[in-house]
């Protein structure tokens, strides 16, 4: 599928642009106004499209890489409403003014599935795990749908009955009195929490909550080429849902450790590699550490202080893609020793005296005086 033609908008549309033309469509394809067959299948397309342009990240990989580039990066492809459409009621009572909505009401209904809450990790990897891959467990601590009441907050054995404070109804009516008059709020009732329905005893595993936290290790794979501020999702691995509903997700956000070896710059590895002025001047062969390895490379003779060498695709791996990478650039420096012994001090002098010579009767006289120098 196609996240801009399902949105109706250009490639190079702006947030505000996408944000847009989600609301108006959202509007068309909601479940609860668009009885279609496929209008809930179509609405989570919708949702899906809107949270992937809507991320910078993602949107980049989306571009580059299409729907694979999503999921080879570890992101879930669910949509930010999965299942359910509790989610959203702040955003669609939003196309009808605040509470009003279809015959000048909208309200959420309380006993409907209600997703889970979304969890957030941060982690720290090392810098060659992160041009490598790797996988790693992590302990995380969620809230889990609690097996003794199955997520209801009510003893297995309670009795329910009409909530007294709102009289079954699942909201309660106050009269606000201000400057500007006497007015007339509706809101969820506080002791039922809108279902209407009062238990007599709560369950005692989870005290009423309907959810229990626990410790939980779980396995992430972390592919090639993260960078620091990239995350993963694992879905379903949040808090757990409310009345069925699914539960949220974990976002994993990667911290990469700085190498004291690389320095990255985007998909692109740069390196330092000190030579000798003889080096330069004659050229040579030179071990060069990559993260692939150690590497031997020409130095061209005549080469210049901070020039560049390029080692083609020896850099960063492109997320979502097992075959593109970045470029490793060798940036060469110069150095020149501090202290010389008295034979390359002759020398010196002998190749300073060359440089001199104005014309090559001159140049041959003083290649002899080098030769005498080196004793030969």
């Amino acid at each position: 599928m196609d996240y801009y033609q399902i949105l109706e908008v250009e490639k190079n549309a702006s947030k505000d642009d996408i944000k847009r033309a989600f609301r108006q469509k959202a509007r068309k394809l909601h479940p609860d106004v668009n009885k279609a067959p496929d209008a809930e299948e179509r609405f989570k397309e919708l949702g899906k499209a809107y949270e992937t342009l809507m991320d910078d990240d993602k949107r980049a990989l989306y571009d580059q890489y299409g729907e694979d580039g999503l999921k080879n990066a570890g992101y879930s492809s669910n949509g930010p409403f999965d299942f359910g459409f509790g989610d959203i009621n702040d955003i669609f009572a939003s196309f009808f003014g605040g509470m009003g909505g279809f015959g000048g009401e909208y309200r959420e209904n309380p006993n409907a599935p209600k997703r889970g809450a979304d969890l957030r990790m941060d982690i720290q990897i090392d810098f060659m795990d992160a041009m490598n891959g790797i996988e790693k467990e992590l302990k995380i601590e969620h809230t889990e749908t609690c097996e003794e009441c199955n997520g209801t907050g009510f003893d297995k054995n309670a009795k329910e009955t009409v909530c007294k404070t709102c009289g079954g109804h699942g909201r309660v009516q106050q009269n606000v009195r201000s400057i500007l008059g006497s007015f007339t709020s509706v809101t969820t009732c506080p002791k039922c929490h809108g279902t209407g329905k009062s238990p007599d005893s709560f369950c005692k595993k989870c005290n009423g909550v309907g959810g229990v936290k626990k410790d939980k290790t779980i396995k992430i794979k972390i592919p090639k080429g993260v960078d620091t501020g990239s995350k993963i999702r694992l879905s379903n691995e949040g808090n757990a849902g409310k009345n069925g509903g699914n539960p949220g997700d974990l976002y994993v956000v990667l911290h990469v450790k700085e190498s004291e070896k690389f320095i990255r710059d985007g998909a692109d590895i740069h390196t330092i590699l000190e030579i000798t002025p003889v080096q330069a001047v004659l050229g040579d062969k030179a071990t060069v550490e990559t993260i692939d390895g150690a590497v031997e490379m020409s130095i061209p003779s005549g080469i210049q202080n901070l020039d560049k060498l390029l080692l083609k695709g020896r850099g960063v791996p492109f997320l979502g893609s097992s075959e593109q990478r970045g470029n490793h650039y060798v940036t060469i420096k110069i150095i020149t020793p501090k202290k010389i012994s008295k034979e390359e001090e002759k020398l010196y002098k002998a190749l300073y005296d060359i440089q001199k010579a104005d014309d090559k009767t001159g140049k041959d006289n003083i290649i002899d005086k080098v030769k005498t120098a080196l004793g030969k």
